[in-house]
């Protein structure tokens, strides 16, 4: 077989490095792996906490536990950038082993005896799921730094980013159903074996030609890989170390921990705020919830990258942070017109537009200051700290309930987008770029 026979072959085989289809395809699968159990704990089971008459504090409680695990990404991602079973690619044996804990992990949940009155239970169980959902979104953002070139990095994160928005808000309101029809653990247990099928898609594909596809077939480890791996904890702590003190780094970290807040906020008062202080019921909430989101995923998907590679990672972030303090800031100011539903629904549909366009171009602007040698650590902890701001807006929710009332809650809320449009306007990726080329000419042969 000649050369170029041999190239356009590997062109349609299931290599992610050699198929943007593929790619695309991949990623947002992975991404609505993530999704599913995350609706189902960030959102479904607070919203029927919230209808059986829970307490903010309890609610709130609930939901930061089960944030901390991605708080804790920090702590895994150097163990993927050193170790790997490096004949079947830098990070796909990584999602592979997450895909398995998370489905596992998804199950127990439902196994809960009256999940109601033990908390506690729920919590441990969230926490397990959150912390192989965390695991995933490692590997999987690890692999993409690696295989997604940088021009198709801003529509892969749209892709990605719209597919675990659609699959949190179908998993939401299908739960919710089931919950309401079958009960509690048969309708998690329900839910939970979706997962199971979606472990396919990484156990079928490979990042580059030559790699195994399983550990007992036929394959070697890619030059590109060898190259790219680092083989020592030293090596590995001063790379971070070095990209990580880099202004523009620096400055994203901050930016993120605290946008990171304002989700936490959002995410965990909109099913307090509707259904105890509004009358709604957990369905009703659910169903607006996933109307709103799946709208937003859908424009994210097919308009959000291709807005960012237009006007630029810059514009578009700064345009959606004031879109984002505005429409909070004057939410605020209108509790008189909260009673009328069709403004509650402009809000949340509003806010989730805005929330997943500025997800898409963060992680793009994340990924474009990510050193690919150790792309998994620097990337992770960016979500890391965001994640880290989820948790703390999450248990402040009580909190600030007891303190103040809903108009003050949401001003302060205000305030994080506020914060971050300052910040961003400090980033230079031009000057960011050029210090990690020095680094990747100098620094590893130094070492």
């Amino acid at each position: 077989m000649d050369l170029k026979t041999k190239n356009l072959k590997d062109k349609y085989r299931l290599f992610l490095t050699e198929n943007a289809i593929l790619r695309y395809i991949t990623f947002s699968v992975l991404y609505i792996a993530q999704g599913i159990p995350e609706g189902i704990t960030f959102f479904a089971i607070p919203a029927w906490l919230a209808m059986n008459e829970k307490s903010p504090m309890e609610i709130a409680s609930f939901v930061a536990v089960i944030g901390i695990p991605w708080s804790f990404k920090i702590l895994v991602a150097p163990l993927m950038d050193r170790f790997t079973l490096l004949s079947m690619g830098r990070k796909r044996p990584w999602v592979i082993f997450g895909q398995i804990g998370l489905i596992l992990s998804f199950l127990s949940i439902g196994l809960i005896h009256d999940p109601l009155n033990n908390i506690t239970g729920l919590m441990i169980s969230g926490f397990f799921i959150s912390f192989f959902g965390a695991f995933q979104d490692v590997a999987t953002d690890g692999m993409a730094i690696d295989v997604i070139p940088v021009n198709e990095q801003a529509r892969a994160n749209g892709l990605m980013w719209g597919a675990k928005t659609i699959g949190v808000a179908l998993s939401l309101v299908i739960g919710t159903t089931l919950i309401n029809l079958l009960g509690f653990s048969t309708a998690i247990t329900s839910m939970s074996i979706s997962t199971f099928f979606i472990i396919l898609v990484p156990i079928c594909f490979r990042e580059r030609p030559g790699e195994k596809l399983t550990p007992w077939s036929k394959g070697k480890a890619s030059p590109i890989s060898k190259k790219a791996q680092l083989t020592s904890w030293t090596k590995i702590f001063r790379c971070i170390y070095k990209v990580t003190i880099l202004p523009s780094s620096l400055i994203l970290a901050f930016a993120m921990f605290t946008l990171g807040i304002m989700y936490g906020l959002i995410d965990t008062l909109l099913p307090i705020f509707t259904i105890q202080e509004l009358d709604w019921t957990n369905t009703s909430y659910s169903n607006v919830y996933s109307i709103t989101t799946v709208v937003a995923g859908f424009f994210g998907m097919f308009i959000g990258g291709a807005l960012v590679d237009f006007f630029g990672k810059k514009r578009m972030l700064s345009i959606y942070l004031i879109f984002l303090i505005v429409l909070i800031a004057s939410f605020s100011f209108l509790p008189s017109i909260w009673n009328n539903d069709k403004v509650i629904f402009s809000f949340i549909l509003l806010y989730y537009l805005g929330y997943t366009f500025l997800t898409i171009a963060i992680f793009a602007s994340a990924m474009q200051l990510c050193w690919k040698t150790v792309a998994a650590t620097q990337f992770t902890l960016y979500m890391a700290l965001s994640n880290t701001g989820r948790a703390i807006g999450s248990g402040l929710v009580g909190t600030l309930k007891e303190l103040m009332d809903w108009e003050y809650v949401f001003i302060i809320i205000a305030m994080s987008p506020l914060i971050a449009f300052f910040l961003m306007q400090l980033i230079n990726f031009k000057k960011h770029k050029k210090s990690i080329k020095k680094f990747t000419q100098y620094s590893i042969s130094a070492y």
